[in-house]
């Protein structure tokens, strides 16, 4: 009896390009891999919104949603709104209490609204906010994979993230995390598959472990 095929979908993190999943490689015998791409959000449209406007690109049912960091914010509000087979949120939070303090205090403070986005054109600025610190030696790599860079897009994606109202981990999802990631560093704890020596972008350099292990953590 022929297997029928899994449609894996991948939503990249803020402001990075599909590009990020060019190394994953899923057997094509048992699954297809969709990318997802950022959109430029309505004017004061809600991260639900948004949401349900991602879903009209899914093509498929009983799909798998996989999304990296805000990526993986977004993926679990998705799955609100379509049957999924599985859904993976890697380098992400499970929930508003594993945000980094110093956006939890943003939040109350407003100060995300003060933030130059209009700079973030500069590749050095917008990797450094969406990706951490480690910016120096890999500018290049930057450069290719963080190419949203649009401000509204940007202004809207950090108040998002720092306003998510998730008060409990998805309760059918699969979260990955790097113990090394600086910049969700609260996500290791509680039911979560983690990574030795995963950063934030772990889904780049740690690409041989998600082709070793995602195939049964599909199907599983």
């Amino acid at each position: 009896m022929k297997q029928d095929i899994i449609h894996v979908y991948f939503m990249p993190g803020m402001a990075a390009n599909p590009s990020i999943f060019e190394y994953i490689k899923l057997p094509e015998n048992q699954f297809e891999m969709h990318w997802l791409e950022w959109v430029l959000p309505l004017d004061n449209e809600t991260l639900e919104g948004y949401a349900k406007r991602m879903v009209k690109k899914i093509e498929h049912k009983n799909i798998v949603l996989l999304g990296v960091s805000f990526g993986g914010i977004l993926v679990q509000e998705m799955s609100k709104f379509i049957d999924c087979k599985k859904v993976i949120v890697v380098s992400s939070v499970k929930s508003k209490h594993e945000l980094p303090k110093r956006m939890k205090v943003a939040k109350f403070t407003k100060a995300y609204k003060l933030l130059p986005t209009q700079l973030m054109s500069n590749v050095e600025l917008l990797a450094k906010y969406a990706l951490g610190n480690t910016v120096k030696k890999r500018v290049e790599l930057y450069k290719k994979y963080l190419s949203v860079n649009d401000k509204k897009y940007l202004d809207w994606a950090i108040e998002q993230v720092i306003t998510w109202k998730q008060e409990k981990p998805h309760p059918n999802a699969i979260y990955i995390h790097g113990n090394k990631d600086m910049v969700f560093n609260h996500s290791c704890s509680g039911d979560c598959i983690v990574i030795e020596g995963g950063t934030h972008i772990m889904i780049i350099n740690k690409y041989k472990w998600f082709n070793e292990n995602l195939p049964n953590l599909i199907l599983n």
